[in-house]
């Protein structure tokens, strides 16, 4: 009897256990250090004349960050480009290691980071996905019961046994995220990698995250779509220059969040354009009449200057607004474009009388036959949209997230 109360009280201690604990953690980076270890001759050429004296400025990526998960929670890690989210993860998922502090995790851990992570580039993605059962402790018999299953809902099956140097990036992101949330790890780390895929996968990956989710396991989910994190998420964390700024309901996470960005930022410019063909050197909001404050009334315009180095064919530029809650509003594309080597712009106009009072942030993307993410920039653009009120008009807010004038008609009876 004795031994039976001892193996309750064990379970149940067990049951309260976090899954994951993350206690004063910090991380930082040298600005501007040099790897030490062997140098060429040529590197200490180019070191020759350098001041040796000046030590490398210390950037802290991550300044005393405290939580703890339990099994089956779904956390949506939110924050500014910058703000130490994905070095989170990868401390997490034990690529880096963290300079001070702590991290316990008790069970399997799969990570998608990046495109390609985990993978071996000349292998096949049949041998691929043995190889990730076994990075996350899988037995070859595990592997091997759940591969169907794997392939099927990844979708390359006509290319498994190509060697994954000839995959896509949508492919490579599809096998990827197949094999991890298919391998049962106890918890699954996810980076904004997800908007490399398509939009019908993206919503197939967010149903199987769901699925993950109600069978006990714990997600850490990393995005800018804040639809995205408040469909997938019940609690959040909002990282602000490396501290959680704060932990709670995805709801208040997002809120705070919406409040650190509601000042306007009309132009974005400066940022590298991770593309080879295409360098976009500004993008802007604009009115067409000059106007001291946005308001429901005034036509506006997202314009996109940009410079195609390297010819680009069945192209086509997205413009998606979201209102403060993260709702998404509309996307609207252009055509499909072939674009020469030289400098463009596309301009998206936005009807007056359409959007409602409130915040709102615009993303751009640019897709290949309007399937496939080349670039996607989340939150370029912020504005605060005030009613323009009339004597006639109902002065609170309107109800809905969107306000279109439409057509009426009023006819008399017989």
């Amino acid at each position: 009897m004795h031994c039976l109360l001892l193996i309750a009280h064990y379970s149940l201690l067990t049951l309260m256990q976090s899954i994951l604990e993350v206690h004063d953690l910090w991380k930082s980076y040298r600005l501007g250090a040099q790897q030490q270890g062997y140098l060429s001759l040529r590197d200490q050429i180019m070191g020759f004349g350098k001041k040796k004296n000046e030590p490398p400025a210390t950037f802290w990526a991550l300044q005393g960050v405290d939580f703890a998960l339990s099994p089956g929670d779904t956390v949506g890690i939110i924050g500014r480009n910058g703000a130490g989210k994905s070095t989170l993860l990868k401390v997490l998922s034990q690529i880096t290691p963290p300079t001070r502090g702590s991290v316990t995790v008790r069970g399997r851990v799969a990570s998608l980071l990046e495109v390609g992570t985990g993978f071996h580039p000349e292998l096949s993605g049949r041998e691929n996905v043995y190889l990730n059962g076994a990075i996350l402790g899988m037995k070859r018999t595990e592997t091997a019961a759940r591969f169907d299953e794997i392939v099927a809902f990844s979708g390359v099956e006509r290319f498994l046994d190509t060697p994954l140097k000839h995959y896509s990036s949508g492919m490579q992101l599809r096998l990827a995220f197949a094999v991890a949330a298919h391998l049962e790890p106890e918890i699954l780390l996810i980076d904004e990698v997800l908007a490399v895929g398509d939009a019908e996968f993206q919503k197939k990956c967010l149903g199987k995250m769901n699925e993950v989710s109600r069978s006990g396991r714990t997600i850490l989910f990393v995005s800018h779509n804040m639809g995205a994190v408040a469909q997938l998420c019940s609690k959040g964390i909002l990282i602000e220059s490396g501290k959680t700024a704060y932990i709670g309901s995805i709801d208040g996470a997002i809120r705070e969040y919406m409040q650190q960005v509601s000042e306007d930022e009309l132009v974005w410019q400066g940022e590298h354009t991770p593309l080879e063909q295409m360098r976009i050197h500004q993008i802007s909001l604009q009115t067409t009449e000059e106007v001291l404050q946005i308001s429901t009334k005034d036509e506006l315009e997202v314009v996109i200057e940009f410079e195609v180095r390297q010819p680009l064919s069945n192209v086509s530029f997205e413009v998606w607004c979201r209102y403060e809650d993260g709702t998404l509003l509309f996307c609207s594309y252009t055509p499909l474009l072939d674009l020469t080597s030289k400098n463009h712009r596309a301009v998206c106009r936005i009807p007056a009388n359409l959007l409602n009072e409130g915040h709102h942030t615009i993303d751009i993307g640019l897709s290949t036959n309007f399937m496939y993410a080349l670039l996607k920039i989340d939150n370029a653009l912020s504005f605060q949209v005030q009613k323009h009120v009339t004597k006639q008009d109902f002065t609170g807010k309107d109800p809905g997230v969107m306000r279109p004038v439409l057509g009426w008609k009023v006819e008399g009876g017989g």
